[in-house]
């Protein structure tokens, strides 16, 4: 008798086939010869919940292990460096970035050779955890339809699935949130009879897959063949989103983030930094809640900022960051330019007509993106996207200034990971690069209604509208606590930093704002000898803590844990 026993790692699914009298040795050898783990160093299986080490299990035959047909089985592998490929995407710098302009000459991404600080987590968030387990169901009430009592339930008042399309468009929702998505797909992919398991999602490829056609070819450009060319590309809006929500956690962070450009009339662009939480309003929904903002180390024009190098910065915010609970989860910039008229109006730019997002703007989103991809237990190589959103401060139709939310599209991440696309001179197009020796570009066309509001094909070379990457966020403040929230929901809604005394901002020194010794006391005041209470309230600040621990020696890094009680 054979069975059948499968295996998720983080390469993916695979399956291994063995007999219920074999050791597990046997099980760990045939992993080895189909090269699905380079050896037996840092391996662990964990069987129905427990995890064990393979030399714990190795002598054990597959039946004494309680393993059947189709038994799933979570691999882990801890390699040492000497072992593990970097796949990290490199160090983000950018020469010159013109805000709302595709001067490919004057403008560019870069890519370092260093790797990138930033630790990736092994596992999914505890907000993707939580919202597994939830159904999301969209309860309804009895309609004039029904003829049941109150305890029954017919198809007029029965619970919809998250994804349900009318209730989208009754209530004005744009977009699926990603884990209503992903819970249509699991439910149209695997059936709860059905004996195996297919991943719902995967991460779109569009490079030249040689390993598919290992020795019957040459690789890429010598020989190429139907198994490892890309299909064609067939780019449509993205109907499902990430992150659902953004909010600030209150109104003076961006009032003081826009201040900088009041005082100097430069752009400017900061790091949101916050955490993810559930967000009620969509079905499954998530937002992402910013607490503070960072400021990169940057020089500021009026047409755009350049920023400056910031590794040795990246590892101490990072490191921090982790100790306090927080995270990056964003990026926000200006581009804000005044009216003229002396009403504190602003010109707008950015509209249906023009753009909302320039083409350059969208490579620099990406690489952020790829730089914090989204960890994903349904997916077969263990991600999928990323959480990552990207805030523009700039002029509306009416002349006020107003923040806009997006992210880029997944299909907008693989052409980038593909090099198949670059910035073009018109920032609303995006260019499709050219096949080269080390680059394979096939045909890519974008869906689009004509003018009888037919969906018809087109082919999108050279250029195609940036539009087709991009994905819409909401934004707002907190909302004012009601009599009828629980504590849970009040604590939920206070912010993280509370101190609402301002402490200098880093890197503004060109406005002659600058984190100096002197500043801590100035800061403090008496607060310390009058009243303890308020002295605890004012260490709770981003930019304090910072600067005492990253800038000083005043404190250690141990000693971050004052600020987060």
């Amino acid at each position: 008798m054979s069975l059948i026993l499968r295996f998720r790692s983080k390469q993916g699914m695979f399956r291994s086939n063995c007999s219920p009298s074999d050791s597990f040795q046997v099980v760990i050898d045939n992993l080895i010869k189909d090269k699905r783990i380079p050896n037996t160093d840092g391996l662990s299986f964990d069987i129905n919940g427990t995890e064990l080490s393979a030399t714990d299990i190795a002598a054990n035959s597959v039946a004494n292990l309680s393993l059947k047909n189709g038994s799933m089985i979570i691999l882990k592998q801890e390699l040492s460096n000497n072992n593990t490929n970097n796949d990290n995407t490199g160090d983000i710098g950018i020469t010159k970035l013109n805000i709302g302009s595709s001067n490919t000459e004057t403008v560019g991404i870069s890519t370092s050779g260093k790797s990138i600080p930033i630790s990736i987590p092994k596992r999914q968030l505890k907000i993707d955890d939580d919202l597994d387990k939830e159904e999301g169901l969209i309860p309804r009430k009895r309609s004039s339809f029904c003829r049941h009592t109150d305890r029954g339930m017919c198809e007029y008042c029965s619970p919809l699935p998250p994804w349900d399309e009318t209730y989208k468009n009754e209530n004005n929702i744009k977009h699926t949130s990603f884990h209503a998505y992903l819970k249509k797909l699991n439910f149209s992919v695997n059936k709860e009879s059905g004996s195996s398991y297919i991943p719902p999602i995967e991460e779109e490829n569009f490079k030249i897959d040689n390993s598919k056609c290992a020795g019957s070819h040459e690789p890429w450009p010598k020989g190429i063949c139907s198994k490892c060319q890309p299909s064609a590309i067939t780019l449509s809006l993205q109907d499902f989103r990430m992150v659902d929500h953004v909010e600030f956690s209150n109104s003076e962070l961006i009032n003081e983030f826009i201040n900088f450009w009041r005082l100097s009339g430069t752009q400017r662009i900061g790091l949101l930094i916050g955490r993810y939480e559930k967000y009620d309003k969509v079905p499954l929904g998530i937002k992402a809640r910013i607490e503070t903002i960072y400021e990169l180390p940057q020089i500021g024009f009026e047409d755009g900022l350049m920023l400056q190098n910031w590794e040795d910065e990246e590892v101490k915010i990072t490191q921090l960051l982790e100790k306090l609970g927080l995270s990056i989860v964003g990026l926000i910039f200006t581009d804000l330019t005044d009216a003229g008229n002396n009403d504190g109006k602003v010109i707008c730019k950015r509209h249906k007509d023009s753009y909302f997002l320039s083409s350059l703007e969208v490579l620099f989103s990406v690489k952020w993106q790829l730089k914090f991809p989204n960890i994903c237990k349904w997916s077969n190589t263990n991600k999928f996207s990323s959480k990552f959103i990207t805030c523009c401060i700039s002029g509306n139709t009416k002349g006020e200034i107003d923040i806009t939310s997006y992210q880029i599209s997944e299909s907008g991440e693989a052409l980038v990971k593909a090099d198949l696309i670059s910035a073009s001179s018109h920032p609303a197009e995006i260019f499709i690069n050219e096949t080269t020796n080390k680059r394979y570009v096939p045909e890519i066309f974008y869906l689009k209604k004509n003018e009888y509001n037919l969906t018809v094909k087109q082919n999108a070379k050279p250029t195609f509208p940036v539009d087709y990457l991009l994905v819409s966020l909401t934004h707002g403040f907190p909302e004012q606590p009601t009599s009828d929230q629980n504590d849970e929901e009040l604590k939920l809604n206070k912010n993280f930093f509370k101190s609402s005394t301002k402490f200098s901002i880093e890197h503004r020194e060109s406005i002659g704002e600058s984190q100096l010794m002197s500043d801590i006391k100035s800061y403090l005041g008496s607060s310390y000898n009058s009243d303890f209470s308020k002295f605890t309230e004012k260490l709770s600040n981003f930019h304090f803590i910072n600067y005492l621990i990253n800038k000083t020696s005043v404190l250690s890094e141990s000693e971050v844990e004052l600020f987060t009680n």
